[in-house]
């Protein structure tokens, strides 16, 4: 239960046992957690439901076209995976020509950019996939605007002008688009096995899961998933992400798939490497999840992230302006709040007047 909360994955189990008629089986104890934990997914899914309005809302301003990525895909889509999903950003891509446009027309509306410093700011502008994340002054929701599902300076660099092309509208005429069902695998695998902050990363393996069992129902989908990640030069995280959610999670994947994918296998010593890092880093941020080397997996793999996006040139003076710099900067503005106290503190002290 701890394991499943630490990772949000605890609404996901209320659904899957209610789906089997098991939860009366249960002791009273769990099963109140349980069913806390799906009232509040119940709500938060209301929430996003509503903020996906509003975004859509603004960009009529614009006449502009968005695709919905990862959580707010799957709750809008009504996916399998969408079921008690739990996030906390709401990601959607736009064509890079529109990055301006869409941005300034959010910040018009109320959202504030997240990051103030100069470099943070350099940073996602150019080089990074996605805009600086922007967060609503009110209702305090954050938007994470993409242009890829990877940095231009990625050694993997799909082209994005075929993913939007292949996009499909949640309803016919509206401006909000999902990925195809070939596309939102291959992003969601991309994500995981791309990203070094695995805190979340069983729950990234169960969304998997429930995507391939969901969308496998469909005629030659393998083979178009196949033929996709070949195409769009993904077929090295669509090899993790077949091999773990089959390994893990018991995902069902044709063996002739499985043998398909071995192309983007690297070679015997690296996989036996991944292994040692994966199979520790997919378990849940949690303590009774911890062996020897975790916390050594995590960190190793979130330098691979960095040096999967980011040439070593580049590489270098980010790890050590993240690792020095930015707590530095932290620390400093930590030090002039406490010699500022808030005025409001200060108020609050001062004798009214007679």
């Amino acid at each position: 239960m701890c394991q499943a909360r630490q990772v949000d994955l605890l609404p996901r189990l209320w659904y899957l046992l209610n789906d089997r008629d098991l939860l009366d089986e249960l002791p009273p104890e769990p099963v109140r957690h349980l069913e806390s934990a799906h009232a509040f997914a119940l709500a938060h899914e209301r929430g996003v439901r509503w903020e996906v309005e509003c975004i859509r809302r603004v960009l009529l301003e614009i006449d502009e076209q968005i695709i919905l990525l990862k959580g707010a895909a799957y709750v809008m889509a009504k996916l399998p995976a969408g079921r008690g999903r739990i996030f906390h950003d709401i990601d959607f891509m736009v064509p890079k020509g529109k990055l301006n446009a869409v941005e300034s027309v959010f910040l018009r509306h109320g959202w504030r950019s997240m990051y103030a410093d100069a470099y943070d700011q350099r940073y996602y502008r150019q080089w990074m996939h996605e805009l600086p994340p922007l967060r609503h002054y009110k209702r305090r929701s954050v938007l994470d605007i993409h242009h890829s599902i990877l940095p231009e300076t990625a050694r993997l660099y799909p082209d994005s002008r075929k993913l939007l092309a292949a996009a499909q509208p949640l309803v016919k005429g509206g401006n909000l688009k999902v990925l195809a069902p070939v596309d939102m695998v291959l992003h969601s695998a991309t994500h995981l096995f791309h990203d070094g902050e695995l805190e979340s990363g069983l729950r990234d393996l169960v969304d998997l899961d429930s995507l391939l069992r969901h969308f496998s129902q469909a005629d030659s989908f393998w083979d178009k998933l196949t033929e996709r990640a070949l195409e769009i030069d993904l077929i090295r995280p669509l090899f993790y992400a077949l091999k773990y959610a089959d390994r893990i999670l018991g995902t069902p994947v044709p063996d002739y798939v499985m043998d398909k994918v071995q192309r983007g296998s690297p070679n015997i010593g690296m996989v036996w490497l991944m292994d040692q890092m994966f199979y520790r880093a997919l378990k849940p941020d949690h303590v009774s999840c911890r062996e020897g080397f975790t916390g050594i997996a995590r960190w190793m793999l979130y330098v691979r992230s960095h040096y999967l996006r980011m040439p070593f040139r580049l590489l270098v003076p980010h790890l050590l302006h993240k690792a020095f710099v930015t707590p530095y900067k932290e620390w400093k503005l930590e030090k002039q709040a406490v010699k500022q106290p808030n005025r409001a503190d200060v108020l609050k002290d001062v004798p009214p007047e007679n």
